[in-house]
């Protein structure tokens, strides 16, 4: 029977996608970012809601629309309550929707500098196969191969030799999926029978622990 450490990396950006926007205030594109504050507008039972950002360099204000013009009535009674609370999580959520800014935008950057959590899932004695889970709460502007590469200190190509091999392995299965941005729920699976190492090498690097 295959034994399995499990393990889930939840992988969070550091830095919102900026949209570039035509900038009265410095006459020209420029990057602008979240100020993470909503505007709201009531007109009887209609409501506007925008996201306001700051330029980067004099930060005049813009306000990227959520909706207009939309009756009370049909909004979700918690994203209304999120937007009169001005809610930080249900705001840095909305930063990272990209079809928003992108409708309004000529170019909207993204930013691969991201955090990891690690955490164990399930532990078995003597085990030969690394699973982890990958958790992206919000879009990330990584590869598969370069996330995998830096966190279990192997090569690019080395490790896409093993994915060749079928020594590491995905779900969902595609040949090109390590060139691709990590996706939420994607799982690697590496056989590690070969490997001396597995404890503690490979077990610290899959789970954050100190080598």
């Amino acid at each position: 029977m295959c034994k399995t450490l499990r393990v889930r990396w939840t992988i969070t950006p550091r830095t919102a996608p900026q949209p570039w926007i035509a900038c009265s205030g410095c006459g020209s594109l420029r990057a602008f970012r979240s100020s993470g504050k909503i505007r709201l507008n009531a007109n009887g039972r209609k409501l506007d809601a925008w996201l306001i950002y700051k330029c980067l360099i004099c930060e005049r204000t813009w306000n990227r629309p959520i909706f207009e013009r939309r009756n009370i009535r049909d909004i979700d009674p918690m994203i209304l309550g999120a937007l009169q609370s001005n809610d930080p999580d249900w705001i840095r959520s909305e930063t990272f929707n990209l079809d928003a800014p992108r409708r309004k935008s000529q170019r909207v950057d993204e930013f691969a500098e991201v955090d990891i959590a690690k955490e164990i899932r399930h532990e078995t004695t003597g085990w030969t196969s690394l699973e982890i889970e990958l958790m992206a709460p919000f879009p990330t502007n990584i590869r598969l191969d370069r996330l995998l590469a830096g966190e279990l200190k192997i090569s690019r190509s080395r490790l896409l030799a093993l994915h060749d091999q079928g020594v590491c392995r995905t779900e969902p299965d595609r040949a090109d999926i390590m060139r691709r941005r990590i996706r939420n729920g994607t799982l690697v699976m590496i056989d590690l029978a070969m490997e001396a190492e597995r404890e503690p090498y490979w077990k610290a690097l899959a789970t954050g622990a100190p080598l």
